[in-house]
């Protein structure tokens, strides 16, 4: 995919996202409410405001950052989604003004930035708009390399009357990349919405913090700030400025 951009899949799925993950864990939102402790909050890669929105009705102070223009006219259109700043951009560069009491990225986006160097850029971004004991939260999946046979992972999503969702993927172990396609088929044709994305594995996510200046503070298997284990498929971690 040598024409895939920052914003590809955002341009791409923009239409459909809502109605594929329509709605954001109130646990997630509350959470998130506590680590902010009152204070500014950052969201990078905002998208249509699936945490933003919920948070801001709850009174947080919610910023964002997105390079996608389809997503953040999603969010627009809704209900308080105009009143939300967003920064059109590439997260990595977090080009906002100001300090933040926390910065989070959900939903494996920080994924989205495809080489080592511009996560590493991203860390060093936020540790610098983070105000004295502000906090970085990362939400993103264990890999697990067993789902790929021959470099390659083939799977179905879901299958109903009218219509079969279908993922289609690539693995390159060097570089720790994935080109996906998810695929959908129906009475009206076939839909390609690509992704791609560099995965990390948590100690290495821990590395790029030292880098940058922070310390994780907490690491927990869900937003219900569950124990993490070896056998978590996900981690939620927090990282806090060094002073």
């Amino acid at each position: 995919m040598s024409e895939y951009r920052e914003d590809t899949y955002g341009e791409k799925i923009a239409h459909i996202y809502d109605e594929w993950y329509p709605t954001c864990d109130t646990v997630a939102v509350q959470t998130l409410c506590e680590l902010a402790r009152g204070g500014k909050v950052l969201e990078l890669g905002i998208g249509t405001g699936r945490f933003a929105l919920p948070l801001r009705e709850r009174g947080v102070d919610i910023h964002g950052i997105d390079a996608s223009p389809a997503m953040v006219a999603k969010l627009r259109a809704k209900p308080g989604g105009s009143e939300i700043p967003v920064t059109m951009g590439n997260f990595a560069d977090v080009a906002v003004e100001g300090k933040y009491s926390l910065v989070f990225i959900a939903f494996n986006t920080f994924f989205a930035l495809l080489t080592q160097e511009e996560q590493v850029r991203c860390f060093c971004s936020v540790s610098d708009h983070l105000a004295p004991g502000g906090m970085f939260l990362v939400e993103a999946f264990v890999p697990d390399l067993s789902r790929f046979a021959g470099g390659q992972a083939f799977r179905t999503v879901g299958v109903d009357d009218g219509e079969v969702r279908l993922d289609a993927s690539l693995h390159d172990p060097m570089l720790q990349q994935v080109v996906s396609q998810h695929i959908v088929i129906n009475e009206n044709g076939i839909k390609l919405y690509p992704v791609n994305l560099r995965y990390a594995w948590p100690s290495e996510l821990d590395l790029m913090a030292q880098l940058a200046g922070l310390n994780l503070k907490n690491r927990w298997a869900n937003w219900d700030k569950s124990p993490f284990t070896a056998s978590s498929g996900k981690h939620i971690s927090v990282y806090e400025k060094r002073p």
